[in-house]
């Protein structure tokens, strides 16, 4: 008796690993995890909350200030004060996008699927970078309107004090804030990735950001005029500085020596990746 031959069942097509399809894993594990969908939308939130607390204490106060308190206050700080609340939340975040990998050991699957190692930190840098981005800019200028409409209508020497977007520096400070907030957190997966340890790399990323700035102040002013303006976070946050202030680096060349740091943990980071064994 002759065997039937069955037919056999086509080969499945799983495809190739090409950088799209990591960056859309990578999508996938951003917003399925409950915790950093939460963590991120506190860091957002904090950018608008904390410009518009400050704004109503100062409208409250505004009738019964001090004339000296009013000619020291700047409208446009209140915009900002959110986001030195933010960047803390969001740095974090991209601690984690790498570093809760190797904490529950996901990152050995992760480069079984992609043996070359690379294209994953790529895939992390291009879709954290992107949300933070696409997040940071709204919620910049929510909290820009959200503050000057609260300010509005308390005046000085008869001239509203509020501002608009039009205004010499603001649409600088405000679009700047949410560029210095996407490098936080690409600065942050940098970090992430060098130290492949959680609390390791919060400690770096808070001690270069919180720790080091203030402790310099200890030293001699010419010593921490020298060095402070070249710290990352200060650098950074130069594009945010209003007027023109002493010891400290133009707008945007602080912006792009912020830059050229977040780019070089980066590159760091890639270059570990392709040394070390997982």
């Amino acid at each position: 008796m002759n065997a039937v031959a069955f037919p056999a069942d086509p080969p499945i097509d799983i495809g190739r690993v090409t950088q799209a399809r990591v960056a859309l894993s990578e999508w996938t594990k951003f917003r399925s995890v409950r915790s950093t969908i939460y963590t991120f939308a506190v860091g957002v939130a904090a950018t608008i909350v904390f410009a518009i607390v400050p704004a109503l204490i100062n409208a409250t106060r505004w009738p019964t200030m001090s004339l000296q308190d009013k000619l020291g206050f700047n409208p446009l700080e209140t915009t900002v004060i959110g986001i030195g609340v933010a960047q803390l939340a969001l740095g974090v975040l991209g601690i984690l996008m790498i570093t809760g990998e190797y904490s529950t050991g996901m990152i050995r699957a992760t480069f079984t699927a992609v043996p070359t190692r690379l294209p994953v930190l790529w895939a992390k840098v291009g879709v954290y970078g992107t949300i933070t981005l696409i997040a940071s800019l709204p919620a910049t200028l929510v909290a820009f309107f959200s503050a000057q409409s609260i300010l509005a209508g308390h005046t000085l020497f008869g001239r509203d004090i509020s501002l608009s977007l039009s205004d010499p520096g603001v649409a600088r400070v405000v679009m700047g804030g949410a560029l210095y907030l996407t490098l936080v957190g690409l600065f942050g997966l940098g970090l992430g990735a060098i130290v492949r340890n959680t609390a390791g790399g919060i400690g770096a990323f808070v001690a270069i950001l919180f720790v080091i700035p203030p402790v310099l102040t200890l030293l001699p002013s010419s010593w921490d005029d020298a060095i402070s303006p070249y710290l990352p976070g200060n650098a950074g946050q130069a594009i945010m500085q209003f007027g023109v202030p002493d010891h400290t680096l133009g707008p945007w060349t602080g912006l792009a020596l912020f830059t050229g740091y977040t780019a070089a943990t980066i590159a760091t980071a890639a270059v570990l990746l392709w040394r070390r064994d997982v």
